[in-house]
């Protein structure tokens, strides 16, 4: 039995496809922190505010982005979310502040004044956020961001 050699094109293919793979390669997630908080105008029962988020990108690559998602979470329940049309990059091994409008309904309000009524001076409260950079070959970047605040003290007269 003899061997047939392997033709050039099929062999030629393999090796694109495996160099490919290899240049999608694997990202260390982004770091990202909220930087600010502003309120903005809302409408009817709606509270609204503008987040800023400190993006940091801990990788050789820089990321374009075309729009912004993103959802908060207090206590383990969910907040606000918000939406941005925003372009920009993220350089690589750098950082960049981006402005995303979040709206909170007036049910999500009400179910955070009763939870908060529970709460005692001091306490920490748990807080996450998820979201997504738009754009890019396989639709975006996602990311997560938890921690805890300290619930503020009653002021003293």
């Amino acid at each position: 039995m003899t061997l047939r050699p392997t033709p050039l094109p099929l062999l030629c293919c393999l090796l694109l496809m495996l160099g490919g793979c290899s240049s999608l390669g694997f990202h260390d997630p982004l770091h990202v922190d909220v930087a600010g908080i502003e309120p903005l105008p809302g409408q009817g029962l709606e509270m609204r505010f503008a987040v800023t988020l400190r993006v940091q990108n801990p990788n050789d690559s820089s990321i374009d982005y075309d729009g912004i998602a993103l959802e908060m979470e207090i206590n383990q329940q969910p907040l606000a979310s918000g939406v941005s049309d925003q372009r920009g990059q993220v350089p690589r091994y750098g950082e960049s502040l981006i402005k995303v409008p979040l709206s909170i309904s007036a049910y999500s309000m009400l179910r955070q004044a009763i939870g908060a009524s529970a709460l005692q001076p001091g306490q920490h409260v748990g807080y996450a956020l998820r979201g997504k950079l738009g754009g890019g070959l396989f639709g975006g970047q996602r990311f997560t961001a938890s921690g805890e605040l300290d619930w503020p003290q009653a002021a003293q007269p």
